[in-house]
């Protein structure tokens, strides 16, 4: 139906004097005996519109109309708040669009995020959430602006793949048969499936990314992930959003520069963009939300090598869960004493242990360590996580066996370092975190539409 977006009334001044229609659903309501007040948001903006009936001037309410969750169409002029500025419509009209019962669920002012997580499908119009998808929308743009403006190629690698990634196991089956104890052994059960061969959801498009970038120069991917590691915390979930640039011609510091460009570019451009969200979210969730995110922008990222952090970690006057050698896989304590502690701002950390790594990284001269990054936020912890990759064949094939992996399945990948291999780079970013980051909301289950997670689908 032909009607006016609530942003445009906020945005466009010529409307003032004007007839509009509305439609949008009832946020809050307050009604007397001449006057009555309705709050419209229709998705188009944070902002709420507020609706004037006058019953004096015989404007009939109708009773549903009045009920939080309520859906209107509203025909009425567009007037000025003397009191504060805002426009505002003094309703002509109002029609009932979808009428919500009692037992609608937003009935409290206020509502746990836990008891939110339990109905995904009307979480979304509370304010809270309003403001999460919608600043979303606005990060999710802004990535693919930034490469998009420097030349890089999109790719779309594929969700159902043969291969680990990651060397670690954590995939979730592909597969059209299911359950059976008709097979001898999984050979045979394989064989006998769609693809004749084991298959699982993908955990990243690195592997196939590289491929393209060995034609393309630089790519990147933005799209979903899959993960089955039962890991029940709150930065964890079994479906998240992926963002993997791979960079032909490019080593570790090319690498390093490029992130933390990408990660100022996107910050600035949502803080331009998003300043009731940003506001809303330091009022409620993080206090000196936007002191931190000036603080990303307009300051160098620390980069601190591994072997540095561990010493520094072993003379911190803190009693840690998970103790502190080198050689370990740093814990999220760890990485957030580094990052809130030590630097107060984002820290790339680098050349890990090749043992704690990916099989695919740059070993260094050194033997023992690989030329790894992980980009540490306070609050947060890891965000990014990007290496060279390993462009000699022999030693990529040595890191394989050493991992006990299966030859036969990383063939393409293989290839690509007989036929004209270069040095390359790239990292994968989580986007729900960078997300809660930008946000200040500290459980990743409150930054994705519908979270998949040990135990929970709907």
């Amino acid at each position: 139906m032909k009607h006016t977006e609530v942003k445009e009334i906020f945005t466009n001044p010529a409307l003032t004097g004007s007839e509009v229609t509305v439609c949008g659903w009832v946020r809050t309501a307050r009604d007397s005996k001449n006057m009555a007040f309705l709050a419209l948001n229709d998705g188009s903006t944070f902002n709420h519109l507020q609706i004037v009936i006058d019953k004096n001037a015989g404007v009939a309410l109708p009773p549903e109309a009045a009920k939080l969750g309520a859906s209107l169409k509203i025909v009425g002029t567009v007037v000025v708040n003397p009191n504060n500025g805002t426009p505002e419509v003094d309703a002509k009209e109002i029609t009932v669009l979808g009428v919500c019962p009692e037992d609608y669920p937003l009935q409290k002012k206020f509502q746990k995020l836990e008891t939110l997580r339990e109905m995904p499908h009307i979480r979304v119009r509370t304010n809270t959430f309003n403001a999460v998808f919608r600043v979303r929308s606005v990060m999710a743009a802004a990535i693919h602006r930034y490469f998009q403006e420097r030349g890089y190629v999109y790719v779309n690698t594929p969700l159902i793949t043969g291969s680990d990634c990651e060397g670690a196991g954590e995939m979730f089956k592909v597969t059209t048969i299911g359950y059976s104890d008709a097979y001898k052994n999984a050979d045979e059960y394989y064989a006998d499936d769609f693809f004749g061969k084991k298959a699982g959801l993908s955990v990243s498009g690195q592997l196939e990314g590289e491929v393209m970038a060995m034609a393309m120069g630089k790519i990147y991917t933005f799209g979903p992930s899959f993960r089955a590691e039962k890991s029940n915390t709150l930065r964890h979930v079994a479906e998240f959003w992926h963002v993997e640039p791979e960079i032909a011609f490019a080593e570790l510091p090319d690498l390093i520069e490029i992130a933390e460009d990408m990660m100022k570019y996107i910050i600035k451009d949502y803080m331009e963009k998003c300043p009731e969200e940003l506001k809303f979210f330091e009022e409620r969730f993080e206090k000196g939300l936007t002191e931190k995110l000036l603080n990303v922008v307009n300051n160098d990222f620390a980069i601190v090598d591994y072997t540095e952090a561990i010493e520094l970690l072993k003379k911190a006057d803190v009693e840690f869960e998970y103790p502190v050698e080198w050689g370990c896989d740093l814990q999220s304590e760890h990485e957030r004493y580094i990052t809130e502690k030590i630097y107060k701002k984002p820290v790339f950390l680098i050349n890990y242990p090749k043992d704690i790594k990916s099989f695919y990284m740059k070993q260094n001269p050194d033997g023992k360590t690989v030329a790894a990054t992980d980009l540490l936020v306070p609050g947060v912890g890891e965000i990014i996580g990007g290496s060279e990759r390993e462009a000699d064949y022999d030693k990529l094939v040595k890191a394989m066996h050493d991992k006990g992996m299966s030859m036969e399945d990383y063939g393409d990948y293989l290839a690509l370092r007989k036929y004209g291999t270069v040095p390359h780079s790239g990292f994968g970013l989580g986007f729900e975190r960078v997300i809660m980051y930008c946000t200040g909301m500290s459980n990743i289950r409150d930054v994705i539409f519908y979270p998949r997670t040990v135990g929970n689908i709907r």
